[in-house]
């Protein structure tokens, strides 16, 4: 186990590089840019959302090599004055180099249209983002357990049946489309106006008392977590189902029951230990998933000012840094966790064997 152990974290910065190149390949070829976004605003030619009615980058470095549209009729002194600014006046190989570099160190650069380095803003927004996932995460598994539990002690019942439609919803929907239903149905939409539609928090919230804030907290929780436990429960519940059942046909269960325990006994004394163990070393995996695919849509749709609405806005501008700074701890923290996953599989069963599959 320790030789793959050393094989994942060697892999790590490899798989580091190749997503930061990849995407650095990517934003190069696309159109736009902050310097043409500057030079678009100099000439009156920004729309309000911020996108560019004065053409793109002609040329995919972005440098000073480069030509744009939006520069026609503009000093070029001045152009080359803003490319150096965004530091567009060096080659992409260039400035790929240097940041990789900087990455080393945790270097993340600091924000193009904000005064303040990427890592520190990132620190600002992560505890919105943590609490939505560890409360959805949580609430996950506080619903997904016992409902599988109940669907493997029932199988092919009624009640197995008809919990599987939801289990199907949950499957087939994702969360964003149930976050649109509920603001709809509860945020003042088209019915009822029970709930808040956007931040974590009310503006006034620094006058209220400790139950006050917490309530008021719990209050603005309520849908954008609901919306991501509807769209995550769904793998979770079969997943503990098949655990369950794949235990409930062992040996050591018909032995239980011929001894004379009791049902209960039995399926909490003996069979929850052994099937829990899977589902309970899945929980990183759960949290990644969480955290970095299902929380971005809600975070825009309920205007939550977390990580996944900051990097949404930061593509909108074309803040680079604050891009790939989001890219690469992102990056770095799920293939972290995702290894943490593997070795929590294999701590809680050591009949799960990474090492010998990638023999």
């Amino acid at each position: 186990m320790l030789s793959y152990i050393i094989r994942r974290i060697a892999l790590i910065p490899l798989t580091l590089f190749g997503i930061i190149a990849l995407n650095f390949i990517i934003v190069q070829m696309a159109p736009g840019g902050p310097v043409e976004r500057v030079l678009a605003q100099v000439k009156g030619l920004a729309t309000n959302s911020g996108g560019l009615s004065g053409g793109s980058e002609i040329s995919s470095g972005g440098g000073s090599h480069g030509m744009y549209r939006g520069a026609q009729g503009l000093d070029p002194a001045f152009v080359k004055e803003i490319e150096k600014q965004f530091g567009f006046d060096k080659p992409p190989h260039e400035r790929f180099i240097l940041m990789v570099k900087n990455y080393l160190s945790f270097d993340l650069g600091q924000s193009f249209y904000r005064t303040i380095d990427v890592g520190d803003l990132i620190l600002e927004k992560l505890p919105v983002s943590i609490s939505i996932g560890l409360w959805s995460t949580l609430i996950i598994y506080l619903i997904s357990i016992p409902l599988g539990i109940a669907k493997a002690v029932r199988d092919g019942s009624r009640f197995d049946v008809g919990t599987s439609y939801v289990v199907v919803v949950g499957y087939a929907v994702p969360s964003f489309m149930f976050a649109i239903v509920l603001i709809v149905v509860f945020a003042g939409g088209s019915y009822l106006n029970w709930f808040p539609l956007r931040g974590l928090t009310s503006d006034n919230w620094a006058s209220f008392s400790t139950w006050g804030k917490i309530t008021d907290y719990l209050w603005h929780l309520i849908l954008p977590v609901t919306a991501m436990t509807i769209g995550g429960f769904a793998s979770l519940t079969m997943l503990t189902k098949n655990c369950f059942l794949d235990e409930i046909n062992k040996q050591y269960v018909l032995t239980a029951k011929a001894k004379g325990l009791t049902r209960n006994r039995v399926l909490y004394g003996h069979i929850f230990r052994n099937a829990m163990l899977v589902v309970i070393a899945g929980f990183p995996a759960t949290l990644v998933a969480t955290l970095f695919t299902g929380s971005l849509l809600i975070e825009v749709i309920f205007s939550l000012d977390g990580l996944g609405l900051l990097g949404y806005q930061a593509i909108l501008d074309r803040d680079y840094p604050v891009v790939f700074g989001t890219l690469y701890l992102f990056s770095l923290l799920g293939l972290v966790l995702n290894l943490i996953s593997d070795l929590t599989y294999h701590m809680v069963d050591p009949r799960i064997d990474f090492e010998a599959r990638a023999a």
